[in-house]
């Protein structure tokens, strides 16, 4: 089949379910998401919904203004679906102790306008007057509760299993006034705290619409993408980019994997090329800990996998505030590495244009600097030209792809950062679990408790 530049991204969108399922044992109910109700399982006309989100967004340091609203964007079908149901928001707002440690009334204020219709705020986590709103709340209303993370139990306290969380103040409270827990809090799946994963076994839990998209599209990233599969692998997270690159490839799912960005600067030392002592202790700064660990990956990869790894070639440092493109060949520098260079975009270029899907996580590039920004940029032209399915992951590589407005180009742009890498890695997703036991608690019990769809 060969599509044409307005509807291929919209025909990867649409076959993602179908894709994951093929020549896998989809669940007996025959879910696009094993294990896992939907929206699709159960009808929620008239009910009241504890609708779990992360919205956590990044504010502008004076003002308090959101400069993106694209995790409020990512919430608007489910809300759309529970239009008749009673809606209660919960989400949180960076941290105790951070400068962008907010109330959620922006949030609630923007999500509104977007939305379309009314939506109130309560300055309430799960005390009396949250509680009153709840109860008093019609058909079709939505409020928004203040930032959970304002409650010690949801962030004071440390958590060794998703049981502990169940076992709170905060559940029981708002457990008492809800029929069901709602969560699209995929950004957040790496974590358990009770708003997370506290309702497993009080109330029957749901996957919103969000939360099926990025399961369903992580899925396929893992289990069974169109081949050939490329991954583009960046950033400055090395640790967390080549434990996805061994976790796809101990799935034999990978075919080739091409390291930028610091990611690249790392395997390019690994494979014996010296990247010059600044950049060799940038990356050990920036891993601390955890370079030992990364170093180690890495090593089985270039030295057990070499046919998957695709290198840079050549690279462009920053001198003088300036731009200086430089081959392998003319390494060491005592330059900072900024960017890959044209003839590594050339190398990847026909392995983007003839790739069946592509995973893309972390820049190539200080693309903050303008100068150095064309690697990342010419990676992000590749991924919205090509014919494949492109999954984006997350992270500041989400964040460049809605900043220039290439969303839509795009089959999958994750909402999530560390959650995702997590995913791909093969790692605990608390979140994800809790919504597996809390269904097979439920599942057989929706019918009788006048939730079956």
């Amino acid at each position: 089949m060969v599509l044409n530049c307005h509807n291929r991204k919209g025909f990867w969108v649409k076959s993602i379910q179908k894709i994951i399922h093929n020549g896998q044992n989809p669940s007996p109910s025959g879910r696009a998401v094993e294990g896992v109700l939907t929206l699709e399982d159960v009808d929620l006309r008239g009910r009241t919904v504890l609708y779990r989100v992360d919205v956590n967004s990044p504010l502008e340091p004076s003002t308090g203004r959101l400069l993106d609203d694209g995790r409020l964007r990512g919430i608007i079908p489910t809300l759309k679906a529970l239009e008749s149901s009673r809606v209660v928001i919960i989400g949180h707002q960076s941290r105790p102790g951070k400068s962008d440690f907010t109330s959620m009334s922006k949030h609630c204020k923007r999500l509104s306008q977007i939305l379309g219709r009314p939506i109130k705020f309560v300055p309430d986590v799960c005390g009396d007057e949250a509680l009153d709103e709840i109860r008093s709340m019609s058909e079709g209303e939505i409020i928004f509760l203040d930032n959970v993370r304002k409650n010690e139990e949801e962030y004071g306290v440390k958590y060794s299993s998703n049981k502990g969380t169940e076992d709170t103040d905060i559940v029981a409270s708002l457990s008492s006034v809800s029929d069901v827990f709602v969560t699209d809090a995929f950004a957040a799946a790496h974590r358990r705290s009770p708003t997370l994963t506290g309702f497993t076994h009080s109330l029957p839990c749901i996957a919103g619409t969000l939360m099926e998209k990025e399961i369903r599209s992580l899925r396929t990233a893992l289990r069974n993408p169109p081949r050939p599969y490329l991954a583009i692998l960046g950033g400055a997270k090395c640790d967390d980019s080549v434990r996805v690159a061994l976790n796809l490839i101990s799935r034999e799912q990978v075919d080739k994997i091409a390291f930028v960005g610091v990611t690249g600067n790392l395997m390019l030392w690994i494979d014996g090329n010296d990247i010059g002592e600044r950049n060799k202790d940038f990356i050990r700064n920036s891993l601390g800990d955890d370079f030992e660990v990364a170093w180690e990956m890495s090593q089985r990869i270039i030295s057990e996998h070499p046919e998957k790894a695709v290198l840079p070639v050549d690279v462009a440092v920053e001198s003088n505030g300036k731009r200086i493109p430089l081959s392998i060949d003319d390494l060491p520098t005592d330059n900072p590495i900024y960017d890959v260079g044209i003839e590594t975009l050339k190398l990847l270029k026909p392995l983007v244009q003839n790739a069946g899907c592509i995973l893309w996580n972390g820049p190539a590039s200080y693309f903050e600097l303008p100068e150095f920004a064309f690697g990342t940029i010419e990676i992000l032209n590749m991924c919205t030209e090509t014919n494949a399915m492109t999954i984006i992951g997350g992270g500041h590589t989400s964040a460049l792809v809605n900043s220039r407005g290439a969303s839509n180009l795009i089959s999958h742009n994750s909402t999530g950062g560390g959650s995702t890498m997590s995913f791909l890695s093969g790692e605990p997703m608390p979140v994800i679990a809790s919504l597996k036991d809390s269904s097979r608690k439920y599942d057989d019990a929706i019918g009788s408790m006048g939730l079956a769809s």
